[in-house]
């Protein structure tokens, strides 16, 4: 019979795998479809609106909203930031970048914030600490490179989500691993 706690982690292993998985299949849009203004408008809006709706998932699985205030405010900023880059996706693509730095700061202080409230429940969070700190100092690039010269694209942020979908992907292996280990205990 299996504890909470290994219920939780068994989530979290699930969760973090589907969130890497998401990011490569959206990277590979990105790339196939980067010529396509239609295209490239929708991959922009689903990024931040498939961030909310896994933070809303997460959170729920994890005793509610209420009891995850880093994650319900995460669901918020990235529901925001969907309609604000949908708005500027009418402006410039130097907006839309500066909407997704401006994000990429926020949700990165949320997950990170996230990942040090896990730590000492699950443990293996540090990739998600060191994720959200990166994903903090990725949009402060994203905001400088919005005010270059060079019009960015939507290859601009495929390094972002490639990142988090790496960062996803080894603290998914991490709890694996973390599993094992306890289990052979």
């Amino acid at each position: 019979m299996q504890t909470q706690s290994s219920l939780q982690s068994d989530w979290l292993r699930a969760y973090y795998f589907a969130c890497a998985a998401f990011s490569v299949i959206w990277i590979a849009a990105a790339i196939l479809l980067a010529g396509q203004p239609g295209a490239v408008a929708f991959l922009l809006v689903v990024y931040p609106l498939w961030d909310a709706l896994a933070n809303l998932i997460d959170a729920r699985v994890n005793g509610g909203l209420q009891a995850n205030p880093s994650q319900t405010l995460n669901v918020a900023v990235s529901t925001v930031t969907a309609l604000a880059v949908a708005i500027a996706l009418g402006h410039s693509t130097y907006a839309v970048l500066a909407v997704f730095g401006a994000w990429a700061i926020l949700s990165g202080l949320l997950q990170l914030y996230t990942g040090v409230r896990r730590w000492r429940i699950y443990g293996a969070q540090w990739v998600m600490i060191l994720s959200g700190a990166q994903s903090a100092l990725a949009g402060g690039y994203m905001i400088s490179q919005s005010f270059a010269a060079a019009a960015p694209t939507i290859l601009d942020i495929v390094p972002y989500a490639g990142f988090g979908a790496f960062y996803f992907l080894l603290s998914s292996i991490w709890l694996v691993v973390a599993a094992r280990r306890k289990a052979h205990a």
